[in-house]
């Protein structure tokens, strides 16, 4: 115990002024179940670099803040899956075999005794931080790690990937099949309609019910909520945020990250940023040096230039045994880590979970109250359904949280898919892995101008129609992984997400040419009725799960700015046709979404207290913390 001690004497210096002291911030640290260096850097702030070149000198080893460059390639014997736990680097030094290593406390106690033994070891070992340790092994595996990016998927998964299954020729098939229903649809003869319109009726109809029955279910913040763990109980938790140009919201995530609810030294957050963003990348570097729950990865410019292929490029180097992913604009509540944490620890087959999405700038314009209607419905009420259905759960780009183990098991992220949320979510789905509702809400950011809007939308729809064409490749083994319910759902819900914009606009034009020239088109002829019936029964189903989502956000006030749906429709239709010429033309382009543009204040979030607690006989998660309005980056 003495030399226990001694190494915390060292290390804390004049912070530390007896043996009793240093026992205890030893028993602090491991009531805590971590590291004392952990303990070191994260509640008293200490510097990695400082810790361990204290500890170095304490035990009579080398220290450097950086490993060498130019050193010549080791052969790193282990699965590059997990890089990021790998702690040493064996390398060629001045005709001698060197041991760079970041150790933690215990393995530093070990190096001690072990160099008294032998001085010969006294000059194979030095001590680097873990940072330019993990820097130096990203340099070193760089073109592996790239190619386990783009291409895992499909070694695990054969032919599951958009880069592969999508040939040029199903493409162009596809688009081709497309135009051509909606075209029968509203032009066949007459004694074809009876064929053709109970299709239409299947593709707007049910989707239009099943959101009235969401409209109307339990939102899951009513739900009865585990145990919240407490901080000895939590396990190390990895957050990804990849950036692209984007320097400008590094503030506004360090301020989200650190009013996470969740103990420091367990979380594992990583800036996931590609190469060529150069002042991005300088400005998490810094917040990183300072803070040492952040690192970087910075990911090499290669093709395809997409946000899945970045993540993939990032997931060998993530600790923690659960991963959730944020975008740049992101501010999750304070509780979400924690809330998923226990979750997963309260429900083992639970593999997946989507928090749901808010727009905080929703009174910003137009755009901004439909882009804000529409998160209210889809993320508050229509995915938790589709939840409890059992049925497929098409994620969200942002707040869904992994059990790590699980997601690399799957083959991570398809590089190629520009949705590649929605396609992880099906894919979980075909695994048999359970996905299911979080109970917690993260503040984004809406477009606000059309351009933007348009850019986005493109892509999803993009990325919907690759889903689509992915997962039907072979339908009948689909149909056995998913069961019969859920291969039912995926048809409806993406069909109609890829089709419903235009018979929407196919039926609005027919109608006004009808009422306006007298232009009768043929559909008309014998289902005049049943076009009106579902066009009002498709803004019915809408505008119900839309007033039922305000609602419960406190936003009625923008119910009325819905009125205007019809017109958002016909963007969504525009999108949809541009999202086709891509597919075509540009399969694998990502159109990036501009974040930090918007004029109205952000939420922030201010602690109460400095942590939020809960009885095991809590039934909601009711915060212990406020929130209000910052200032626009």
């Amino acid at each position: 115990m003495s030399e226990a001690v001694q190494l915390v004497r060292a290390i804390l210096r004049e912070r530390c002024r007896s043996n009793e002291e240093a026992r205890d911030v030893l028993d602090r640290a491991f009531a805590l179940e971590i590291d004392p260096f952990e303990y070191f850097a994260h509640r008293l702030e200490i510097s990695y670099d400082d810790i361990l070149e204290r500890a170095a000198e304490w035990a009579g080893i080398a220290f450097s803040s950086f490993v060498p460059q130019g050193l010549p390639r080791a052969e790193i014997a282990h699965d590059l899956s997990v890089l990021g736990r790998v702690r040493q680097l064996r390398a060629k030094l001045f005709q001698r075999d060197v041991l760079f290593v970041s150790p933690n406390y215990f393995e530093v106690l070990e190096f001690k005794r072990r160099v008294a033994e032998s001085q010969e070891l006294r000059g194979r070992l030095c001590l680097v931080p873990f940072a330019a340790l993990r820097a130096e092994l990203g340099r070193q595996s760089s073109d592996d790690l790239l190619a386990e990016a783009q291409t895992r998927l499909d070694r695990r998964w054969p032919r599951a990937t958009a880069h592969l299954t999508l040939s040029a020729r199903s493409r162009l098939l596809f688009m081709v099949a497309t135009a051509g229903f909606i075209l029968v649809i509203f032009f066949a003869p007459a004694w074809l309609q009876p064929l053709l319109m109970p299709v239409s009726v299947l593709l707007l109809v049910v989707p239009s019910l099943a959101r009235v029955v969401a409209a109307f279910s339990r939102p899951i913040r009513d739900a009865v909520g585990p145990r919240l763990l407490e901080d000895e109980e939590l396990p190390v938790y990895s957050v990804l945020i990849p950036l692209r140009d984007e320097a400008q919201m590094i503030p506004l995530l360090c301020r989200a990250m650190q009013g996470l609810d969740y103990p420091p030294e367990k979380l594992d957050i990583k800036f996931v940023v590609e190469e060529r963003s150069a002042e991005t990348l300088a400005a998490a570097n810094a917040l990183a040096k300072r803070d040492p729950r952040f690192g970087v990865i910075a990911v090499p410019d290669a093709e395809p230039r997409t946000k899945p292929k970045a993540l993939n490029y990032a997931l060998p180097f993530v600790r923690g045994d659960h991963v959730v992913v944020f975008d740049a604009e992101d501010v999750p509540e304070p509780h979400q880590l924690r809330l998923a944490a226990s979750t997963f620890a309260a429900e083992p087959d639970i593999v997946c979970l989507q928090a749901e999405l808010v727009v905080d700038n929703a009174s910003e314009n137009w755009l901004t109250a439909m882009f804000a209607a529409e998160y209210a419905g889809q993320f508050g009420l229509l995915l938790p359904a589709l939840a409890r259905w059992s049925l497929p759960l098409p994620l969200g780009g942002t707040s869904n949280h992994f059990r790590v183990q699980h997601l690399r098991q799957i083959g991570g992220w398809d590089a190629y898919n520009v949705t590649e949320d929605a396609d992880l979510g099906i894919r979980l789905a075909r695994k048999g892995y359970r996905t299911a509702a979080l109970s917690s809400r993260t503040y984004e950011e809406a477009p606000i101008t059309l351009r933007s809007w348009l850019r986005q939308r493109t892509r999803w729809m993009k990325g919907w129609m690759q889903t689509f064409l992915v997962h039907n490749r072979h339908p009948v083994q689909f149909q056995r992984q998913i069961g019969w319910p859920g291969f039912i759902g995926f048809q409806l819900y993406l069909l109609n997400v890829i089709l419903s914009p235009l018979l929407h606009t196919t039926l609005v034009l027919s109608l006004l040419l009808w009422a306006l020239f007298g232009i009768r088109p043929m559909l008309f002829d014998a289902w005049g009725s049943v076009s009106l019936f579902i066009l009002v029964l498709g803004y019915g189903g809408a505008l119900s799960l839309t007033y039922a989502g305000l609602r419960r956000l406190g936003l009625v006030r923008l119910l009325g700015i819905q009125l205007g749906l019809p017109v958002y429709w016909l963007f969504h239709s525009l999108a949809t046709v541009r999202a086709a010429g891509q597919l075509i033309a540009r399969p694998y382009f990502w159109a990036k979404t501009e974040h930090g543009r918007t004029q109205q204040a952000r939420i922030t979030f201010d602690r109460k207290d400095t942590r939020r607690r809960a009885s095991p006989a809590m039934q909601k998660p009711k915060s212990a913390w406020r929130f209000k309005l910052g200032r626009a980056p």
